[in-house]
């Protein structure tokens, strides 16, 4: 059976919101929180972008069931890598062991703020290097590494949960693919593409964990979330070569002018129709992830869509 999760998207909601949210979340039932890790929201009108480690902190100990994942943090610009093995391995220890940590190459949106964008080859060398460092050290190893980029003259991580946390590493082509069955427990996608699952598994991934995330907007009124979807999630279907590279929400926005609100509802269903939310989760599991987090668009809609989600979502995806 598919695990279903629950996205607790930083650019549009508030740390103490966030929190509720996932204690709400776990008791409708759903089996993992995903939390997203930016500096900035993708437009201004998302309005939020509290630190995720913190709220992840928080979310560990007021939940005691659901899965946790970073969905996904960058290890090569904001954060060295040595630390996020130490901040991961903490969410471990105060989870119980319920943290997996979710790893990616980045975007510029968030990265910038500590220096200038690398170039996308320079990225994706330090990013391999981020997880030789990385797994290591997760693992209870003393590291000393000296590459390219990064440097680690000693290192080790003294709390750790009793198994090494898991990580999961954000891929959309070969290398990466390549990568993530290489050093990772599990690859995460964001397009139900049963191509990278199978260059996954041909890198010698198969059996391990897919990750995947579909964005819907439930409300009562189908014309109500198209608009939300335009005004906060336009920038959804610029692709990762786009979205890697917009350095601000001004940006995005520019970029995203003169795309129509029928253009994102096209992508992102809209409305009170379960089958519609279904159908759009179950392309995910036709391309063969195990595990699937929503993203509900629109903060203030989070507490609505967690009972409905109770009542008649999750009975209609325990059964696909």
């Amino acid at each position: 059976m598919v695990r279903v999760g629950y996205t607790l998207m930083c650019e549009q909601t508030g740390p103490k919101q966030l929190v509720d949210h996932a204690v709400r979340a776990e008791a409708a039932g759903f089996d993992q929180l995903v939390m997203s890790d930016h500096y900035y929201p993708w437009l201004d009108a998302q309005g939020h972008s509290p630190y995720a480690w913190s709220v992840l902190g928080a979310v560990a100990h007021a939940t005691s069931r659901a899965e946790l994942m970073s969905f996904v943090t960058c290890p090569i610009r904001r954060y060295h890598p040595a630390v996020v093995a130490q901040k991961a391995s903490t969410i471990g220890v105060l989870s119980d062991g319920r943290f997996t940590l979710g790893l990616g190459a980045g975007e510029n949106l968030n990265e910038h703020v500590v220096g200038g964008w690398p170039h996308v080859q320079q990225r994706h060398e330090m990013f391999s290097e981020a997880l030789q460092i990385i797994r290591p050290l997760l693992n209870g190893e003393t590291l000393t590494f000296s590459g390219n980029h990064f440097d680690v003259p000693d290192a080790y991580v003294w709390d750790r949960p009793e198994h090494p946390v898991p990580m999961a590493v954000a891929a959309s082509g070969p290398s990466s693919a390549t990568l993530a069955a290489e050093y990772a427990d599990g690859i995460v996608a964001t397009e139900p593409d049963s191509r990278i699952i199978q260059l996954y598994d041909d890198a010698g991934g198969a059996g391990q964990p897919r990750y995947g995330q579909v964005a819907i907007c439930y409300g009562p009124d189908e014309a109500e979330c198209r608009k939300i979807v335009h005004d906060q999630f336009r920038w959804f279907g610029s692709g990762w070569k786009v979205n890697a590279d917009l350095p601000d929400p001004e940006a995005f926005a520019a970029a995203t002018q003169f795309v129509r609100e029928e253009d994102v509802a096209d992508g992102i269903p809209c409305g009170p129709d379960v089958d519609r939310h279904v159908e759009a989760f179950r392309a995910f599991v036709d391309a063969g992830f195990t595990h699937v987090a929503i993203v509900q668009v629109g903060g203030d809609s989070q507490p609505m869509f967690l009972d409905w989600a109770q009542e008649q979502l999750l009975p209609r995806l325990r059964e696909l």
